[in-house]
């Protein structure tokens, strides 16, 4: 497992965005996914990519989230899902292979390797997940990315 450094394209987003108190993270993406998947089949947002949260950084005990999933392209919104983006540019980047237990420690590694590397991060971070439905914990992949500066 390593860190390194990447050029990513802008990907159009259907998202909820709400902000979160660290310990109802996993409530609120449950409740975020199922309003977006509700939404997504009249959304004519195209094919659709995998599912990703986008979050703001520092954070004292909330963090401002965006949970969704990656489209083709924007939308108008339709309630609480609106249309967003991940960023382009260049990111830091660590592949987490693992349970989602291990994203606590997989976002200290990252964060800990820009500081080493003298990186500048600019504050928006994400994570794309493979789809999980069905597999192995053990067996999961996350990609997260930290935008520079």
């Amino acid at each position: 497992m390593s860190c390194n450094i990447v050029m990513v394209e802008r990907r159009l987003t259907a998202v909820v965005k709400t902000k979160v108190p660290f310990a109802k993270i996993p409530d609120a993406q449950r409740a975020a996914r199922a309003a977006v998947d509700g939404a997504l089949p009249s959304l004519d947002a195209g094919p659709l990519g995998r599912p990703c949260t986008r979050f703001l950084t520092p954070a004292a005990s909330a963090l401002d989230m965006e949970i969704g999933t990656i489209v083709a392209r924007t939308f108008p919104a339709k309630g609480e899902v609106v249309p967003s983006d991940l960023p382009a540019g260049r990111a830091a980047h660590f592949l987490l292979k693992g349970s989602f237990d291990g994203m606590p420690g997989a976002w200290q590694t990252l964060f800990d390797w820009c500081t080493a590397e003298k990186l500048t991060l600019a504050g928006i971070n994400w994570e794309i997940y493979m789809p999980w439905q069905g597999v192995d914990p053990a067996k999961l992949e996350t990609d997260l990315y930290a935008l520079l500066a």
